[in-house]
């Protein structure tokens, strides 16, 4: 059983009907109609609670330009109520933290996930040095309600600049660069986090008692991500990811920036290389009734070739996931994934194709392997 959150951490989402946090983070994972959320979610404008994850901030007039000497996407241009999102990776470009970031004109906000939390505001005050930037953790201040729709919510302002992230997924952002082939589900990807103040939490549940507003756990807001090949910190990245794997050029990272720890790393494999793993969306066979968990093994003719890092249910497509595969993988092969003790077969659908990087080479002709994106009747 997960571990019981902290009273403090408790949203009072979980006393709506049907709450249930199976994931003991303290919101609720669904309110036992998983694939009827998901609907109202893209549908209807449905909110998620996200008051489990975290909120920094950085303050002082060199917060951009140092931010941006840090981190992999260009900032220092960054407009007040402008949504952005960079990558701090490690010397070998590997990633070590995702960040998502508004600025309000005075101060820039940090959307984060709470485990990263402490790591990343603890790295960042030892690079501050004599530069006029001050840190802070505002979690307890402020909450994270997601949608993919514009509802009615009191939002958080100190410096008359509503302070709601975009997810810039949608589209490929200025230095980008995407290496999924054809038509990219992610154009019609409307996920924002706005930032309400933590203490309107009830006042917010209350207007969903009342019918007013309408709500979706996380596991229908986990659902649609994954059907965008939208990658997550959390659950794509592990000790070995480098941004071209998960097609996270697309949005969070700056090719032709300046310096930046892991800039070469980036470049090389760009320019010159192909990462040595790549993501791929599955469709899976859902007549064993059964859905892999994260880490479960993906083979190939019987031969391991990577594994699961998110799985869903969703409302229109079925049983699908994520994972990270090995390069070499071919993308017409049909892989199998193991899920309670069941080998369950699995179509790719290429995010990443094998020849990403190398940028001198002519793109190919989309391959979409056994499957096709038709939602099911």
């Amino acid at each position: 059983m997960p571990d019981q959150p902290e009273p403090d951490q408790r949203s009072p989402f979980l006393d709506l009907p049907g709450a249930v946090d199976t994931d003991g983070t303290g919101v609720p994972t669904h309110y036992g109609s998983p694939l009827a959320e998901q609907r109202a979610l893209a549908e209807r404008g449905a909110i998620v609670d996200l008051s489990d994850r975290a909120v920094l901030t950085i303050q002082g007039p060199d917060r951009l330009s140092w931010l941006n000497s840090l981190t992999s996407q260009a900032l220092t241009g960054l407009r007040p109520g402008e949504s952005s999102e960079t990558l701090l990776l490690d010397v070998t470009g590997r990633v070590e933290h995702a960040v998502r970031l508004v600025d309000d004109g005075e101060t820039l906000w940090l959307l984060v996930d709470r485990p990263e939390a402490e790591g990343l505001l603890g790295w960042l005050d030892s690079m501050r040095f004599m530069l006029r930037v001050e840190l802070a953790d505002r979690t307890a201040d402020l909450a994270t309600i997601g949608t993919l729709g514009d509802p009615p919510l009191p939002l958080a302002a100190p410096n008359a600049v509503p302070l709601v992230w975009h997810d810039p997924w949608r589209a490929v952002t200025p230095g980008g660069h995407q290496y999924a082939h054809g038509e990219h589900p992610g154009a019609g990807w409307s996920w924002s986090e706005r930032l309400v103040p933590r203490d309107a939490l009830p006042s917010i549940v209350a207007r969903v008692r009342s019918g007013e507003l309408s709500v979706a756990g996380t596991l229908a807001a986990d659902a649609l991500r994954i059907a965008a090949w939208r990658p997550r910190f959390s659950t794509e990245v592990d000790e070995r990811t480098i941004p071209h794997e998960l097609d996270w050029l697309r949005t969070a990272v700056h090719l032709s920036k300046g310096c930046y720890r892991g800039q070469e790393t980036v470049a090389k494999v760009h320019n010159l290389g192909h990462p040595p793993r790549r993501l791929v969306m599955l469709h899976l066979d859902g007549s064993e009734g059964v859905l892999p968990a994260s880490g479960a093994v993906v083979s190939a003719a019987d031969r391991e070739v990577g594994a699961v890092t998110s799985s869903a249910v969703h409302y229109e497509l079925g049983p699908i996931a994520l994972a990270v595969v090995k390069r070499s993988t071919d993308p017409d092969a049909t892989l199998t994934v193991e899920a309670d003790g069941v080998q369950v077969a699995a179509g790719q659908e290429i995010v990443v194709p094998p020849e990403a990087g190398s940028a001198a080479q002519v793109p190919r002709i989309p391959r979409l392997g056994a499957v096709t994106r038709t939602p099911r009747s």
